[in-house]
């Protein structure tokens, strides 16, 4: 006898609330070890290509991802020494920075107490004031510090490991989720892990040409301005551009705040604000429509959530995991019969046809 059990609405809702609100939970307890292996899997998809390479030119597999991961860790090497060796000529240059950081100050002061009839003795109270408070709670911030580079450091250590073990394994793991599934599913898995590789793939390569680009174009305008430091400022913006929809706002901070300090007129700040405006013109319009966000076929409201949300969850490193997650998320959903009206719903085609609503109406009897 088959008998089919139907809730009402109400506790259908509840009991997807429950299970959403434990999925997150597990997530964020869990994102000691989550986290690392979401990227080792993200990383070993796009080695995945280099090994089998290496492989069709005639060397052992095992070989032939030593040497794609050993290239991809020199790679990111290399970048970090080019950006710590911009960022020494910064730090040599410091006690300047310090004194004219210092002469604005007072220049500052000066211009409020003219400017609000404020004495000079109050604000530098207030000033000493919170400098008191600021040091007070640099012991625990130094110590929140210590613990994140702590974690960030295990995190290094454990992705190279991940992505090895994941390249290593990957047609053990391959028949395995086929194992799960039916026969008569097995292409639609293949066709889901083939749109999901290629997705990943695509957008992290077109995540990478637009870090390039923003670089070269952040770098160049800052060197016409006359900025100091302008290398590693546009290395530096572009890296933190690619976090989504906020990193362009922090990028522009930190040039306008060292033009501020080493220029002695107020537009130069102004300056910086209009050139990495018009970046990020040319980023927001031309580079991502292109280059990063076709790769991912994800419409802006659905992004602008998952990033929020992969923020609240992870931080930081949940906002890059987000999209390529909610991407992979898609494609299952367009290969899932039952549910590929979410798939559409959070893709980026809108329907050119407008949809008609029928309404009855209903006479009323007086």
């Amino acid at each position: 006898m088959n008998l089919t059990l139907k809730l009402p609405l109400y506790a259908k809702f509840s009991l997807i609330s429950i299970g959403v609100l434990a999925v997150i939970f597990m997530l964020f307890v869990g994102q000691g070890i989550i986290l690392p292996l979401l990227y080792a899997i993200i990383f070993a998809i796009l080695l995945n290509p280099m090994v089998n390479f290496i492989v069709g030119k005639g060397l052992n597999r095992n070989v032939s991802i030593f040497i794609a991961v050993l290239t991809a860790i020199l790679i990111v090497v290399l970048l970090l020494y080019l950006i710590s060796g911009q960022l020494s000529l910064f730090s040599d240059t410091y006690p300047q920075l310090k004194i004219k950081f210092n002469e604005s100050l007072v220049q500052l002061i000066n211009w409020i107490s003219d400017r609000f009839s404020i004495k000079k003795s109050a604000i530098n109270k207030w000033i000493s004031q919170n400098q008191i408070e600021a040091i007070d709670n640099l012991g625990g911030t130094i110590g929140h510090t210590l613990f994140l580079i702590n974690g960030i450091l295990i995190i290094v250590i454990l992705i190279p490991v991940y992505i090895v073990l994941l390249l290593y394994y990957k047609v053990l793991i391959l028949e395995f989720v086929h194992k799960l599934f039916v026969f008569e599913h097995h292409t639609t898995l293949n066709n889901i892990f083939f749109n999901s590789k290629k997705i990943i793939q695509g957008y992290l390569t077109g995540l990478l040409f637009e870090m390039v680009i923003i670089a070269i174009l952040n770098s160049i305008g800052l060197l016409i301005l006359g900025i100091d430091y302008a290398i590693v400022l546009g290395i530096t913006g572009a890296i933190i551009n690619i976090i989504p929809y906020i990193g362009g706002v922090i990028a522009i901070a930190l040039p306008m705040i060292i033009a501020f300090i080493t220029k002695d007129s107020a537009t130069y700040p102004i300056m910086v604000f209009l050139v990495y405006l018009l970046i990020q013109f040319i980023d927001n319009h031309f580079i991502i429509p292109h280059i990063v966000a076709s790769k991912v076929k994800i419409n802006g409201l659905v992004c602008v959530i998952v990033v929020l949300l992969g923020g609240a969850i992870w931080g930081i490193p949940g906002m890059f995991l987000s999209i390529p997650i909610t991407a992979i998320l898609k494609v299952v959903l367009d290969h899932t019969m039952a549910y590929k009206h979410w798939g559409a719903l959070m893709g980026n085609i809108v329907p050119t046809t407008k949809v008609k609503l029928n309404f009855k109406k209903k006479k009323i009897l007086t």
